[in-house]
């Protein structure tokens, strides 16, 4: 491996490292803007210059040239600072004198290095240029006045996102970004061009003008607004979340994350529950109470009734601990009839190895065959879709589908649509794939179907013939669409022996066998339409959406910046969700409503603080016990037997925009839906 030495230290570096990389390993700063280590190297800025000794006579851009073996580097020589202030100097040229009002301000790299490496003063007395502003959409705002023509945005639009839409277009002078027909920017990744753009030509048009960095409160947490568990920072203000922006993690969304993530945050604003609801019997009608009075007409409601004759649902956004806390309270009072995949979904949940991610998300990039089934990766789970479209990119990876056909910014082999097309897709395959490490990635939404159980089993015979486990390798993956869909699983939260299960509840709120029923944010049906007005339903949960509608009292709790909890994601990983700001008016973080009623009902849970029912979690289920690690499933067989019917595989069909409740109240997000859908009349009404 060639050494090279850099400012008078030496460094061993793998063949083709960057001089620019190679300075970063040894904690030498260099200047840059086009150069971004996720993208492409153009090379164009030339910010980076180094000088080299007994190279060229005149400096050269670090990022572009690679190390060789005895080369002695200087970055901070007196003509490496003269050319970096030439450099600096000519790109502010045109650039506006807007950073009093520029929502850059005060993290803008720019601005950051021009004060570090630039000169004082301008020799060019000139009229400064200016650019027509361009129409990305809802979500990017443009000053393109500003763009240094870094052509960040356009590489991260074509590797990254898989849209090209955004070009560089003309020549010299009049050198400038924009689309090439108008079009918006139509990919679930657009925010993140606003990350990578290091002036303030794109900016985030949701929080434009609303706040200053210094100003807001930085909270590290998880989103749940899908099951990958994207790192994410919460800036706070009070006690409003002010925006959303991603964190590092190269095992789970690298430093991406997707638009849904990042602008839905609006909707914890709107149609929030801040306090108990009773629903009057005369009026039918839903009516302001107090805690106390919530909780004791929960408990002459449930008075007398027998176990078998109450249920609990969880919902897709709860966290491990209040469900914890329900599943206890529920084996309090007798019942066992428990679900949590009330997307109304059927598979075997006895193996775990059989609903989880089991290469993880960062397997990927060993993965050398790409099986689909039924499922979207670009809508249910975005950083995984980013992640195949690169093994694509990079190492021409094969990708093969069967289910429905989706345009997944990436070339695939489609073929089939149907269910019989995986058993005839394994008898011509098997045991010979042309693939050391093959993948197989289930969609969530092929089990919402009579033969889930079956079509699990049949999936289990298929991996075992194409040979995608080894001892080495597990390629069998299921891809949640649900933040809390692993967790629950792995916490029991479903039918024990003899119990009903989701379809078995909904029945029986119809017939009446189920006379009280609790949802703990259940939201992904339709409650008012499919549960029976015989049954008494508690809901508590952050929105007024579909099962607050239904419910017959409504027990106001935290959304998940507003909680400390654990999430687990797709691929087994616990991780912690942590409180950015409190929860509005009278709503109590969800747990902890739990253990009071537990008191009311004359059940109380043998937990009284957040660390004691964590101390609880970890006893029964060990794998809790590593935060932010995955505990490796063992393989074994899992589904049932039965005929498989041959119909379509579906992918999960829900709003992409629309997914979840937050979402739903979300004005940013229902902007999406009209912009994306509608495009040529917002283009219109842009204009």
């Amino acid at each position: 491996m060639p050494k090279v030495t850099i400012n008078g230290m030496e460094i061993e570096v793998e063949p083709g490292t960057s001089i620019l990389q190679a300075a970063e390993q040894l904690g030498i700063e260099v200047p840059r803007f086009c150069y971004h280590d996720k993208l492409s190297v153009p090379a164009n800025c030339r910010m980076c210059l180094v000088q080299v000794e007994g190279g060229p006579p005149k400096p050269v851009a670090s990022c572009a040239m690679a190390c060789g073996d005895g080369m002695i580097v200087r970055t901070d020589t007196d003509v490496v600072k003269k050319a970096r202030k030439g450099v600096m100097e000519m790109l502010l040229i045109n650039h506006p004198l807007d950073c009093p009002v520029c929502d850059q301000g005060g993290e803008c790299d720019l601005q950051d290095q021009a004060m570090a490496y630039g000169f004082d003063r301008s020799r060019f007395h000139e009229n400064k240029r200016a650019v027509e502003d361009k129409d990305l959409g809802p979500l990017i705002s443009t000053v393109m006045t500003r763009c240094i023509n870094c052509t960040r945005c356009v590489r991260f639009a074509e590797e990254i996102a898989g849209t090209p839409v955004l070009g560089q277009l003309n020549r010299g002078e009049d050198a400038e970004i924009g689309t090439f027909v108008g079009e918006l920017v139509k990919t679930e990744l657009s925010g993140n061009l606003v990350d990578v753009c290091p002036v303030g030509a794109l900016t985030s048009k949701p929080y434009a003008f609303a706040a200053r960095p210094w100003e807001l409160k930085k909270t590290e947490s998880i989103d749940v607004h899908d099951a990958v568990g994207s790192n994410i920072r919460i800036d706070s203000r009070g006690r409003e979340v002010m925006r959303i922006l991603p964190r590092l993690n190269e095992d789970v969304n690298e430093e991406w994350i997707s638009d849904k993530t990042r602008y839905a945050c609006d909707g914890l604003r709107y149609k929030r529950l801040d306090r108990p609801y009773i629903r009057c019997e005369s009026s039918n009608r839903l009516l302001a109470a107090s805690w106390p009075e919530a909780f004791a007409h929960i408990r002459e409601r449930l008075e007398g009734l027998q176990g078998e004759n109450i249920a609990a649902l969880a919902g897709d956004l709860s966290d491990v601990e209040s469900m914890t806390a329900l599943k206890d309270l529920m084996r309090r009072l007798g019942s066992a009839n428990l679900d949590c995949r009330t997307d109304n979904a059927d598979f075997d949940v006895s193996s775990r190895a059989g609903y989880l991610f089991n290469s993880t998300i960062s397997g990927i990039d060993q993965a050398d065959l790409i099986i689909l089934i039924g499922v979207n990766p670009r809508y249910e789970a975005t950083m995984v879709n980013a992640r195949i479209r690169r093994a694509w990119l990079e190492r021409r990876v094969k990708v093969v589908m069967i289910g429905q056909g989706a345009d997944l910014t990436y070339p695939y082999d489609h073929y089939g649509t149907g269910t019989k097309d995986i058993t005839q897709f394994a008898e011509e395959f098997a045991g010979k794939l042309p693939a050391k490490k093959p993948m197989m990635i289930v969609g969530a939404g092929v089990f919402r179907r009579d033969d889930g159980m079956a079509l699990h089993g049949a999936l289990y015979e298929a991996a075992e013939k194409l040979g995608i486990v080894t001892k080495e390798w597990n390629g069998f993956n299921v891809l949640h669409s649900a933040a809390s869909r692993v967790g629950a699983l792995d916490i029991g939260f479903v039918p024990q022996k003899d119990a009903l299960d989701f379809r078995s509840i909904i029945a029986g709120t119809k017939d009446g066998s189920i006379k009280a029923l609790y949802l703990l944010g259940s939201d992904e049906f339709n409650a008012r339409v499919n549960i029976g007005w015989k049954t008494f339903v508690i809901y508590q949960g952050h929105h007024g959406d579909q099962a607050a509608q239904r419910a017959n009292v409504i027990l106001p709790g935290a959304a998940y910046t507003e909680k400390d909890g654990i999430f687990v994601n797709t691929e087994g990983r616990p991780q912690l969700a942590r409180k950015a700001v409190s929860p509005p008016g009278e709503a109590r973080e969800d747990w902890k409503i739990i253990r009071a009623l537990s008191d009311e009902l004359g059940e109380p849970l043998p937990y009284n603080t957040l660390a004691q029912l964590r101390e609880r979690i970890r006893g029964e289920w060990p794998l809790f016990r590593s935060i932010d690690e995955i505990t490796p499933a063992k393989w074994t067989r899992f589904g049932g037997k039965g005929k498989v019917h041959a119909e379509t595989l579906e992918s999960y069909g829900s709003s992409f925009y629309l997914s979840n409740p937050i979402c739903r109240a979300s004005k940013t997000m229902n902007e999406c839906v009209e912009a994306f859908t509608n495009e040529e009349r917002y283009s219109e009404a842009a204009e």
